[in-house]
């Protein structure tokens, strides 16, 4: 299979560009990606897109899911998941491109047709940190959103950091904890995280959501925020906590022609039992986060926002889509907390509201995004 440039797609221009929308996957954010696939179900284009929605199974399996947006809601506190009963389905190299092939049991494989945007929206491990990207690289296939580089680097928050500081970026001090080091030196572990300082946050270095992560008070709580952060990943970063900080996000959006584009930066301020944004505090609490959109910030406090938010994009080569969140410190200085290449994506999530307050709706903000990834070029051309 010859990848096409992306001057010359393989999109028939007798039939529709084909979406597939591929959610789930292994992580422990799966839900998340389920409620995020519905939003995007919900909201694109079918007058200008084929979709075809693609499951992947808590276990890995690649199904042909319901084109059923509702189903992929939230109810309560329970997260959909992808129904890993239905018919598999998988990407096969064709003579013009990249088909999606159904096999039913017992039955020979049908093809639904030629793929020729991937809309991936898986959050943390085999989705969001180069994996899927990888796969879709080598298959030749245009996707939305960042490459297998920048995928992989703003999923590590280790090594986000030292891409970010090399770009002259300011970062939050924080140490890298193994569990082989914990377990061979958990004294000198223990040492280092004092050293650092309290109050402190231990969070796994490569997953999403706010999962695994603890707010630090003294010594007495090192270990235990450890072990909950290594139930999501056997790398832990320890961050110093930015007492005192504002925390302020901005999202950058890639554009058909020209440098990235920024939204106007929102304010993120939680109450109630919530110390920080925890998970529960983003997606299951409804009385005790606010949210503040454009975030009350001088006129210079926000152009610095918005042009620091490109350099870092810039930084770790992203493409399509991303969110840069800032810790405002009291004396107006800034530092990067993270960057996020697959921002959470419901219409209630932080990246969509910023671009709705900026101007852009949601539909037309997935309408971007798969314009900009039919236009992409594949592998290194």
């Amino acid at each position: 299979m010859t990848p096409t440039s992306s001057d010359e797609t393989s999109t028939d221009p007798a039939r529709k560009p084909r979406v597939a929308v591929v959610f789930g996957g292994r992580s422990s954010e799966h839900g998340i990606s389920c409620v995020t696939a519905g939003s995007v179900l919900a909201a694109i284009d079918r007058e200008a897109y084929d979709v075809v929605p693609v499951g992947i199974a808590a276990d890995g399996r690649w199904v042909l899911e319901a084109d059923e947006p509702a189903r992929l809601a939230i109810r309560g506190a329970e997260l959909p998941e992808v129904d890993a009963a239905r018919s598999p389905v998988a990407l096969m190299g064709a003579a013009t491109g990249t088909d999606l092939v159904v096999a039913e049991p017992a039955s020979v494989p049908s093809v639904i047709g030629e793929v020729d945007v991937v809309f991936p929206l898986l959050h943390g491990p085999w989705g969001e940190d180069g994996t899927l990207q990888g796969m879709l690289e080598m298959a030749g296939v245009r996707y939305v959103g960042s490459g297998v580089l920048a995928s992989a680097v703003g999923m590590d928050k280790a090594f986000m950091k030292v891409v970010l500081q090399g770009a002259g970026l300011p970062v939050t001090p924080g140490i890298v904890v193994t569990r082989t080091e914990l377990a061979q030196d958990p004294v000198g572990v223990r040492a280092r995280v004092e050293e650092l300082g309290f109050p402190c946050f231990a969070k796994p270095a490569r997953a999403g959501s706010s999962m695994g992560i603890s707010k630090v008070h003294d010594a007495s709580e090192v270990e235990a925020a450890l072990e909950e952060a290594f139930r999501h990943d056997p790398k832990v970063l320890v961050e110093q906590s930015m007492e005192g900080a504002r925390e302020v996000e901005c999202g950058v959006l890639g554009t058909l022609e020209g440098p990235p584009e920024t939204s106007r930066p929102g304010e993120v301020r939680t109450g109630g039992d919530h110390e920080f944004y925890d998970f529960e505090a983003k997606y299951l609490a409804d009385q005790h986060t606010e949210i503040d959109i454009p975030a009350e910030l001088p006129a210079d406090v926000e152009q610095e926002i918005r042009a620091m938010a490109v350099r870092a994009f810039e930084a770790l080569s992203c493409e399509g889509l991303a969110r840069v969140d800032f810790f405002v410190m009291p004396d107006g200085s800034l530092v990067i907390n993270e960057l996020n290449t697959m921002p959470g994506f419901t219409p209630t999530s932080m990246y969509p509201q910023l671009w709705a307050a900026t101007g852009m709706t949601y539909a037309q903000l997935v309408d971007r995004l798969v314009q900009l990834a039919l236009r992409r070029d594949t592998g290194l051309r």
